[in-house]
């Protein structure tokens, strides 16, 4: 019987992420801030009813994945494109403030007796700095997904420059670690980035016209375009991640952006939605909570993690906001734009896991580590829906926040060829329910 405990774990996750969900939306908050908070109470740092398994680390990685992949199928290429250039400057500047924010931090921190008496205290400043780059983009595209907000000139510059710090952080996280371990080659590393993106292309424009055609001959019968989509989105992110080192949300978000411009892409747009709805997205968010486990530590220590926390939001929302406002973005773009790149996520803690193995971490930084993933994971959301709350066009607040775009959906099956406002007026959006 043991064998079958999954089960009900998932059902305790599903139904602990709602709950907390609705509550904090009773709060004016974003529904994804509930379901990281179902994992950390439920978890080892609190109740410790649930505990983290490989079944799901797996279910929330593919959780991740489409998450990452509805997110590309709902991007505009147009405007993408037109916030391209000011994506990488900000993903650049929200890279070099928060690591040298933590390098400076940990530079008065860090001793020998922590690291060790034979440890490169430089390196291993540089790497804390290095855990502070990265971005956790699913928590930021989840929540401007609730708040109808993916689609705007903020929304977009998020995504571009979440999907940048990635491959920088890839890049700066090379470099520290082709010092501490003569076996890996900056060179190789930056190539095969290079690559990656060139096999994506290919690969995306041969798919593209290959979709397309089968599109025109089977249009009857839609289902099979979700299949074959998703196949795609799988084969991408396993490339990606496999053959050259880049994130596999990275390969998934970019299979979204291709089949986004194909016919039906919103059908397969509303399947997917509702899949990641109601069963992976839960499992992926409350898995972030599960992970934390907080050891014990010294009061030295507590003053660093409430100061990394610090430094860690404010290096983010100052430096990426200095690029927006640098690539003529308003004000209130500018604030939107730094507080949609604040949450670390799971990110940063696979960063310091990688670390800690090079022995480029003492494991007594690993609490604030955790600390400052879970604090940035949970505030982001909350700074978003402060941020987008006096935008001329933002949702009111008793309205379904998906309405504008599930109108847009066409729910088909077989011959049916009504939308979903149309055929089923009197059910409310899903995130409403």
């Amino acid at each position: 019987m043991e064998g079958y405990g999954f089960l009900f774990d998932l059902a305790l996750i599903l139904l602990s992420t709602k709950f907390f969900g609705l509550l904090t939306r009773k709060f004016k908050m974003p529904q994804v801030v509930g379901a990281l908070a179902a994992g950390l109470i439920l978890g080892p740092a609190m109740l410790n009813i649930l505990q983290e398994t490989d079944f799901i680390n797996k279910l929330s990685e593919v959780g991740v994945i489409v998450l990452m992949f509805a997110a590309g199928l709902e991007t505009d290429i147009k405007e993408l494109k037109r916030t391209g250039k000011a994506s990488f400057i900000i993903a650049l500047i929200g890279v070099i403030v928060p690591l040298g924010g933590g390098f400076l931090l940990a530079h008065f921190f860090n001793n020998a007796s922590i690291a060790g008496p034979d440890a490169n205290l430089f390196l291993q400043n540089i790497f804390i700095g290095i855990i502070l780059t990265a971005t956790s983009v699913s928590i930021s595209v989840e929540t401007l997904k609730e708040m109808g907000k993916l689609n705007t000139r903020a929304g977009n510059a998020i995504l571009g420059a979440a999907i940048i710090d990635d491959i920088l952080g890839i890049v700066a996280l090379t470099v520290v670690t082709s010092l501490a371990d003569s076996t890996v080659n900056l060179w190789v590393v930056l190539l095969k980035v290079v690559l990656f993106f060139v096999v994506a292309i290919a690969a995306g424009v041969l798919f593209y016209i290959l979709f397309k055609k089968y599109q025109a001959r089977y249009n009857r019968d839609m289902r099979r375009f979700v299949i074959l989509a998703f196949v795609f989105c799988l084969v991408l992110s396993f490339c990606a991640e496999r053959y050259f080192g880049v994130a596999d949300i990275t390969g998934a978000f970019i299979a979204g952006l291709i089949i986004s411009n194909t016919e039906h892409s919103s059908y397969i747009a509303a399947r997917f939605e509702t899949l990641s709805y109601t069963f992976l997205s839960p499992v992926f968010f409350a898995s972030i909570g599960l992970k934390v486990a907080l050891p014990d530590m010294t009061a030295t220590i507590i003053l660093f993690s409430v100061l990394l926390v610090v430094v860690a939001v404010l290096t983010k929302i100052i430096g990426c906001g200095l690029g927006a406002k640098l690539c003529k973005f308003s004000n209130r773009e500018s604030i939107q734009i730094g507080a949609g790149m604040v949450s670390r996520g799971e990110v940063a803690l696979i960063v310091a896991s990688k670390g800690a193995a090079l022995g480029l971490m003492s494991s007594v930084f690993f609490g604030p580590v955790i600390i400052m993933v879970v604090v940035t994971t949970i505030i982001a959301p909350i700074l978003l829906k402060i941020a987008f709350r006096k935008d001329k066009d933002s949702t009111p607040p008793d309205a379904p926040a998906e309405e504008p775009l599930e109108k847009n959906y066409q729910v088909l099956t077989g011959d049916n060829m009504g939308s979903h406002s149309e055929m089923y007026p009197e059910v409310p959006s899903l995130r409403d329910r």
